[in-house]
């Protein structure tokens, strides 16, 4: 509780001067309907945390600019889908001069689309990637059959062991190399999408130009990998909610 200031409890509204502000109680009821879980305990954890900063009355009540209710919103969709903690989302929104979380910079640190960096070297045979993974080498061969492994004569790289890992995970779901055949069609659309995007730079003889290009690659493959997680939740909620 803030020391010297009024407690704001429910139906305890201040007169407001300030335009669209909004008071706490205002917010979290227009909030509730997105996050049911949300209140002015919880939102006020938040201030004392640091991510939010609400103006105040002369009486000591807080305010909520817009801008403010956005960014409470956001913190709240990334703690609920994300699963991100206060500390990287803190950090984040303090990184940017704008106030404001950038989509392109949370999905690349989320899903590590670090293409500027070199490309892995080390490479693992079907007996390798058995061993390091647990997995039988039938399902290392079932995802090498159906596209989702490739072996360029060097053998396996890291991304397809993580490949590997992932599709052993979901056998235990009934999850079969041929039904994971539809993300490899997906992302073949996707690569597809970026390419017709960025291909001009990308055969640049200039080298800061097809950095840039490079650089753009990241960003548009963290937000279609973003954009794809969230067409998933929707379809995901509806599933729940139908059921």
């Amino acid at each position: 509780m803030d020391e010297g200031l009024p407690t704001e409890l429910p139906g305890a509204e201040p007169d407001l001067d300030d335009g669209e502000a909004m008071t706490i109680g205002a917010v979290c009821n227009l909030l509730q309907a997105d996050f049911p879980s949300v209140s002015i305990s919880k939102i006020r954890y938040l201030e004392d945390q640091g991510l939010i900063a609400p103006d105040r009355t002369k009486g000591g009540y807080r305010l909520f600019t817009p801008l403010e209710v956005e960014r409470l919103r956001t913190i709240l969709r990334l703690q609920r889908d994300e699963f991100l903690p206060l500390r990287v989302i803190r950090q984040e929104l303090e990184s940017s001069t704008t106030g404001a979380f950038s989509v392109a910079n949370q999905a690349k640190q989320l899903k590590r689309a670090q293409l500027t960096e070199p490309a892995p070297t080390r490479r693992y045979s079907v007996d390798d990637l058995a061993r390091g993974t647990g997995a039988e080498g039938t399902l290392v061969r079932a995802l090498e059959e159906y596209g989702l492994i490739r072996d360029a004569g060097e053998g396996f790289d890291e991304t397809e062991r993580e490949v590997v890992q992932t599709a052993l995970e979901l056998s235990a779901y009934g999850v079969e190399p041929r039904h994971l055949r539809l993300f490899r069609v997906a992302a073949e659309r996707e690569a597809g999408l970026v390419e017709q995007l960025v291909v001009t730079g990308l055969r640049s003889k200039n080298p800061e130009r097809r950095r840039e290009a490079v650089e753009a690659v990241e960003s548009l493959a963290a937000l279609a990998s973003h954009m794809r997680h969230l067409m998933l939740l929707s379809e995901l909620r509806q599933i729940i909610d139908g059921s």
